[in-house]
């Protein structure tokens, strides 16, 4: 008996489109192409969200808000009279509180030489005052008030123990005072603390009256450095009298 077989599948070779591998290709270069630009645009959305919330952090947010303020370096004044001096808004935005007026309204203060005001983040205000240093006393009428190296008078609570006093007429005239006071800031702590007070004849004219009854004749403010170190050389010669008012020929006498 006898078999019919089967006639074997034709096989078909099937070749890559060309038109489909360049399409491909095309599009490659075209996505390569836009991809800079596309990544640009991106990055400047990324950018803008970002100063969007940094901005809605720092000046819509009450976590950045002025909650606070720190007060340093004050020692005659009270913590309460410079905040009240400053006057801090609360509540508003730290970065635009306005440092430079709250700096000129502490510094209004008498005893207040210098004053620094910083922002301190996350939400305080920081206020460092430097206070006057006093170099002597003036009466003015029945009070006694400070006055400082520059001659500017503020009040203490107490007058500080071994600072010479400053007698004028004169003590309503700020060179006047300024003189003076330059003339006792000049001199070293171990002399300052012979001198009872200061007579302030003029704004040239001045003399020193130590505690043991002797008098320096000290003439004006100026070489008051030099003059300070002749004094110091004349304390140990007899005299009653000691003057410095020209320190290259100083004198001696009673």
């Amino acid at each position: 008996m006898s078999r019919t077989l089967a006639p074997e599948p034709t096989r078909t070779t099937t070749y890559p489109d060309p038109d489909r591998r360049t399409r491909r290709r095309f599009s490659r270069r075209r996505w390569a192409r836009r991809w800079p630009r596309l990544r640009l645009v991106l990055a400047l959305l990324l950018l803008v969200v970002l100063a969007g919330a940094a901005y809605h952090a720092v000046y819509v947010s009450d976590r950045l808000s002025v909650q606070g303020v720190e007060v340093a370096g004050e020692d005659v004044l009270s913590r309460d009279d410079v905040l009240a001096s400053a006057d801090v808004p609360l509540g508003g935005p730290l970065a635009t509180a306005d440092l430079p007026a709250i700096q000129r309204r502490v510094a209004s203060l008498a005893n207040v030489e210098s004053v620094d005001v910083t922002r301190q983040w996350p939400d305080e205000v920081r206020i460092e005052v430097t206070e006057r240093t006093p170099v002597a006393m003036v009466r003015r009428g029945d009070q006694l008030r400070a006055v400082d190296a520059d001659g500017v008078l503020f009040d203490l609570d107490s007058t500080p123990e071994g600072l010479p006093r400053i007698d004028a007429a004169l003590t309503t005239d700020r060179r006047a005072l300024s003189e003076g006071a330059h003339v006792v800031a000049a001199l070293p702590g171990t002399v300052a603390r012979l001198v009872d007070h200061l007579t302030l004849a003029s704004v040239d004219e001045s003399d020193l009256a130590l505690r043991d009854g002797r008098t320096v004749r000290w003439g004006s403010a100026d070489d008051s450095g030099r003059k300070a170190e002749v004094l110091g050389a004349l304390l140990g010669r007899p005299g009653q009298t000691l003057d410095v008012s020209v320190p290259g020929q100083p004198t001696t006498s009673g």
